[in-house]
C-alpha cells in the first residue's frame, strides 16, 4: 500500500491497533519478507520461467515461490516472484499491461512510408491467433496494443517498444506485420521491460546478485543487500483500491469469512460495486483480495451486511488472535 493510498482513504470508523500482533508491512524482518516478499527478477535468456523459479528456491532455501506471467526460455526481462504466502497475491499482476523491447528482421527492406502505414494498423485493438507452439487454445482473439514505437531501424533490422495488453504474442505480432508488408518478418530477440507498475528502470535483481546477497546474510549475518532486493508483497497491490479493517476481523477473513460492514475502518474513495480491492490490517499488511459487493456510498450508509466477497486469502491464519465464533461454538 502506498503513502498516497493511505492519505486518500475515507475513514468509516476509528479503532486502536493491537501492537502485540502483526508487523507494519514496511518494517518486516528478512525472515518475514521470505514469507511475504516480492522480488522483481531480471530473468536471463535460456532457462524457462519454471527453471528460474526452481533456482531461486534453491538460492533462498525456501519451499514456495511463484511467478507472475511466463516468459519463453529465450526471452529475458521483468519476472515478478512472490515468496511464500505472497504467491497468492501475484494474480493481480497477470492482467496488467506488459511492455517489451523487440528486435525483428524483415525479409526485404520496406520503405519508411509503407512501414509506418502498416505499424499504424497494429496500434489499438487487433485480432491475434496464438502461435502453434503456444500453451493456450489456438482461437482468434482480440488484444490491445497501447503503444508501438520504432526505436531504431538499421536496414532490415527493426527495434521496437511495445506496450500491450496481457496475453499478446509479440513473435506473432512481428509475423503478422511481415505478412502484410509482403515478404515476411521474424522476431529474433525479445526482452520484457515492464509488468503492470513494475518497470525495468526501477532496478531489477539478477540471480547472481540474489545468490551473493543471500550468502552474505547466511555466512556473515549481513542482510543489508538482501533487504534491498525483497519488497513487501503489498507493492504488488498498489494499483488496487484499498480497505482497512479492524484487528478483530483479520483472523475471521483468514479463515474464509466474508467482510461485514462492522469490520471496516477505511475505504478508498469512488469505490464501485464489482471493484477488486486489497484488504489490509491497520499496519498495512495485506490480508486478502476481495470483490466489492457495495459502492462507497452504500458502505458509508449501512450498519450491517457483507460489503466484500473474499476472492484470495493472502495472510496465514492465526497471524492475529481469534476474536470470532463459529455457529457451533457455545458462548461463555
Amino acid at each position: 500500500m502506498t503513502l498516497k493510498q493511505l492519505q486518500n482513504l475515507i475513514v468509516i470508523d476509528q479503532d486502536i491497533t493491537d501492537e502485540a500482533y502483526g508487523t507494519y508491512y514496511d518494517k518486516r524482518t528478512l525472515e518475514q519478507l521470505l514469507e511475504y516478499g516480492l522480488i522483481i527478477l531480471d530473468k536471463p535468456p535460456g532457462p524457462t520461467s519454471h527453471e528460474t523459479v526452481a533456482w531461486t528456491k534453491r538460492i533462498l532455501k525456501i519451499p514456495k515461490i511463484g511467478h507472475s506471467g511466463t516468459l519463453d526460455p529465450q526471452v529475458s526481462g521483468v519476472l515478478p516472484l512472490g515468496l511464500g504466502e505472497a504467491t497468492k497475491a501475484l494474480g493481480v499482476l497477470l492482467y496488467g499491461p506488459k511492455e517489451y523491447h523487440a528486435l525483428g528482421r524483415f525479409h526485404s527492406l520496406p520503405s519508411k512510408e509503407k512501414l509506418g502505414d502498416v505499424l499504424d494498423m497494429f496500434r489499438g485493438e487487433i485480432f491475434q491467433k496464438p502461435p502453434q507452439r503456444s500453451s493456450v487454445l489456438r482461437q482468434t482473439r482480440t488484444r490491445t496494443i497501447y503503444e508501438l514505437e520504432v526505436l531504431e531501424q538499421k536496414e532490415r533490422l527493426l527495434l521496437t517498444r511495445i506496450l500491450c495488453e496481457a496475453g499478446t504474442y509479440i513473435r506473432k505480432l512481428y509475423y503478422d506485420i511481415g505478412e502484410i508488408l509482403g515478404p515476411g518478418a521474424t522476431m529474433i530477440e525479445l526482452r520484457r521491460t515492464r509488468v503492470d507498475q513494475f518497470h525495468e528502470s526501477d532496478g531489477l535483481v539478477t540471480l547472481h546478485e540474489l545468490a551473493n546477497a543471500f550468502a552474505l546474510w547466511e555466512e556473515k549475518k549481513d542482510g543489508t543487500k538482501l533487504m534491498k532486493m525483497i519488497k513487501p508483497i503489498e507493492y504488488a497491490l498498489s494499483e488496487l483500491k484499498s480497505v482497512i479493517i479492524r484487528d478483530s476481523a483479520v483472523d475471521a477473513l483468514c479463515h474464509g469469512a466474508q467482510l461485514a460492514i462492522p469490520g471496516i475502518l477505511q475505504i478508498s474513495p469512488n469505490l464501485k460495486k464489482g471493484d477488486i480491492v486489497g484488504i489490509y490490517t491497520q499496519k498495512g499488511e495485506a490480508v486478502s483480495l476481495a470483490e466489492s459487493m457495495m459502492s462507497e456510498a452504500e458502505i458509508r450508509d449501512a450498519t450491517k451486511g457483507y460489503a466484500f466477497e473474499t476472492k484470495r486469502i493472502i495472510m496465514a491464519p492465526n497471524t492475529y488472535p481469534k476474536k470470532w465464533r463459529s455457529k457451533s461454538t457455545p458462548k461463555d
